[in-house]
């Protein structure tokens, strides 16, 4: 028996069957730590359609937050804006949600065309007060300056588009630039919401992937997919090209009640244990 990571490489194993439209709401664990937005113990909902793409992604997330938002949050509907407060300010979350690549994001944050070619990524990162690990290529590199100068920052819906192939190892290469890869992350308040990605499908790429992430595991870098063997043998059978997307439930009633903490939300949180008498 496990505490499963994520839904995704069970719910990729159905598209596989056949079956080419399927979801789930359930528990995620991961020992990634504790604060205002993260938690060991999560719920999530994940959704796979075959045949679709990352673009499918972004329009069924759009559909999904904004219509979260009318049912259950004191939505202010004024013709085309539809806002919720949060914090000291409020969202609208009216049609469309803003593009930009995590490229030119950091690039607008550095105030420099920021490239997975530069050399200088380190340095850029230490002028910025970003910490680097020797073990880190461009790609993590880039994902870390985004994180730290960048996600925070981001108020109104944004959708940060076209993530390094570094970081995505369950991501289809994006099919205009084959550094990069068709992931993006919609960034809500400061908070990543959802995650997206047109699915990889080649099992000896995504083999050699997960190799990969195994060797940063060994370099020591934390954040990694383990390997799993069952799941590369199902793609060895076909799976049709898809669409996926993980939405944290936490994190978007977080966003939708105005709440400070996902502790506020989650039921039985994690606890330290009592002190001995």
């Amino acid at each position: 028996m496990k505490l499963r990571i994520s839904l995704e490489l069970y719910l990729k194993r159905l598209l596989v069957g056949g079956i080419e439209r399927v979801y789930e709401l359930g528990r995620n664990f991961r020992n990634e730590g504790i604060d205002r937005d993260h938690n060991p113990e999560f719920t999530m909902l994940e959704a796979y359609q075959a045949y679709g793409d990352y673009t499918t992604m972004m329009e069924l997330s759009e559909v999904l937050v904004r219509e979260s938002a009318r049912a259950v949050s004191p939505v202010m509907d004024r013709g085309d804006t539809l806002t919720i407060p949060w914090r000291d300010t409020e969202i609208d979350l009216a049609p469309p949600f803003r593009h930009l690549t995590m490229l030119d994001a950091v690039s607008s944050a550095t105030g420099e065309e920021i490239g997975l070619d530069r050399t200088d990524l380190p340095a850029i990162a230490e002028r910025h007060g970003v910490p680097v690990d020797n073990a880190w290529g461009p790609g993590k590199l880039v994902v870390e300056l985004f994180e730290k100068l960048v996600e925070d920052t981001i108020v109104e819906p944004t959708f940060i588009c076209d993530f390094p192939r570094e970081v995505s190892p369950l991501a289809r290469p994006h099919r205009s630039n084959p550094e990069l890869t068709e992931h993006f992350d919609l960034v809500i308040g400061g908070l990543e919401l959802v995650t997206a990605f047109s699915e990889l499908t080649d099992p000896l790429e995504q083999r050699a992937k997960l190799e990969l992430q195994q060797q940063l595991k060994a370099a020591g870098v934390e954040e990694t997919h383990p390997l799993d063997e069952d799941f590369l043998r199902a793609l060895e059978h076909g799976m049709p090209p898809a669409g996926g997307l993980g939405l944290g439930i936490d994190r978007l009633l977080m966003l939708l009640t105005d709440a400070p903490s996902l502790r506020d939300l989650i039921m039985f949180p994690s606890q330290r244990p009592e002190a001995a008498e």
